[in-house]
């Protein structure tokens, strides 16, 4: 990522500790957790870092296995850790006379709070949400990675079923996608996640990972996968079926389908997740399987597989310009199984641009 782009976050960051009247803002990483804001806000990737922002100073605390990529990849300040990196930056922020800063409660231990932060007489104030909020408008360059994973997603998925057979297990499956998606140029599968794999009677199970289960003729078998380029990620879902599908596969197929396509015409910004939630639900519960849709219709995506906004019957999320969210409407009867279809769309000021190809929601049939 270019130094500017990292600067003109940083500015927007520091128009945020402005108005929240901080005096700073400190973020944390320990072990890759909260690895995507720290990288979103000043290029560094590692699994351990510690960043320090005010009006003047931009700070990156981490220890000496990174400090070479730390200075190619962040146009930040580098500081070699000492022996505590979190106690490193307090010290920073006290020797600095601060008064006010901010910090994600969200994503720190409370012993870490309690042994390290609030044992010094600074105020320490909640800015969880400043970040995220920043990542929530995708810029074209973010989109474009997202447009990519999609295309390598299709592909190689498409590329898998060719070589899928009854008696393949799940695993296997699995195993082989990730294969062709790294073979055709993706960086990994979700960042930290693996896909969903449920065949048969397990499609009942809206997460279910992959198992030893082999598919068996007749199988309807739920894909949700993706596809990581530059840190951003693409989250897609879709069904095929091992044989020729039944007559009520082909129904539900179809009427998740135009759930999905119903709710994605009526992204636009401005409108609440709520709303585009209730759209497709109603066609869902229309056609008899309300009950059978068990959870939210999408949720916002980008450096993470899942971010705000969310679209579910309880969010207070509203649209707007540069969000991708993915609409997801499902289907899963307790014998019988499961089914879901998974597009990502662009936030315009027209309405939304579908980003995972043609959005075709065809059932693929293994012979």
């Amino acid at each position: 990522m270019g130094f500017d782009r990292i600067n003109e976050r940083v500015a927007k960051l520091r128009e945020n500790i402005s108005k929240q009247s901080l005096d700073a803002f400190v973020l944390f990483v320990n072990e890759n957790q909260n690895s995507e804001s720290c990288r979103y806000i000043s290029g560094f990737s590692g699994s351990s870092a510690a960043l320090l922002i005010d009006q003047k100073r931009a700070l990156l605390i981490s220890d000496g296995r990174y400090k070479k990529q730390a200075q190619d990849q962040s146009p930040f300040e580098f500081i070699l850790q000492g022996r505590f990196m979190e106690k490193d930056a307090v010290k920073i922020i006290s020797e600095s006379n601060y008064k006010c800063v901010g910090f994600e409660a969200e994503k720190i231990s409370h012993y870490i709070y309690k042994n390290c932060l609030a044992k010094h007489p600074i105020r320490w104030e909640d800015a969880s949400s400043m970040i995220p909020l920043l990542r929530r408008t995708k810029d074209m360059v973010e989109v474009s990675s997202i447009v990519k994973a999609g295309k390598i997603a299709f592909e190689a998925y498409l590329t898998t079923l060719k070589e899928t057979f009854a008696g393949m297990t799940e695993r296997e499956f699995e195993n082989l996608l990730l294969y062709k998606i790294r073979q055709m140029g993706g960086e990994k599968g979700w960042t930290h996640d693996d896909f969903i794999v449920a065949s048969g009677k397990r499609g009942v199970l809206p997460h279910g990972r992959a198992t030893n289960k082999k598919f068996e003729l007749g199988d309807v078998v739920t894909v949700d996968f993706g596809v990581t380029v530059d840190g951003y990620m693409c989250d897609v879902t879709r069904n095929f079926c091992i044989g020729k599908p039944s007559q009520m596969t082909e129904e539900i197929n179809e009427l998740l389908s135009r759930a999905n396509r119903q709710a994605a015409k009526a992204l636009a910004p401005s409108e609440p997740g709520k709303r585009i939630d209730d759209i497709a639900r109603r066609i869902i519960t229309d056609a008899g399987y309300g009950k059978q849709f068990s959870h939210g219709l999408g949720h916002g995506l980008g450096l993470e597989v899942h971010e705000p906004p969310r679209l579910s019957p309880v969010s207070g999320d509203v649209l707007a310009i540069g969000d991708v969210v993915t609409i997801e409407p499902g289907v899963y009867i307790e014998g019988w199984g499961g089914m879901r279809i998974e597009d990502d769309y662009l936030i315009t000021e027209e309405g939304a641009v579908c980003l995972t190809g043609d959005c075709d929601h065809s059932l693929r049939i293994v012979e």
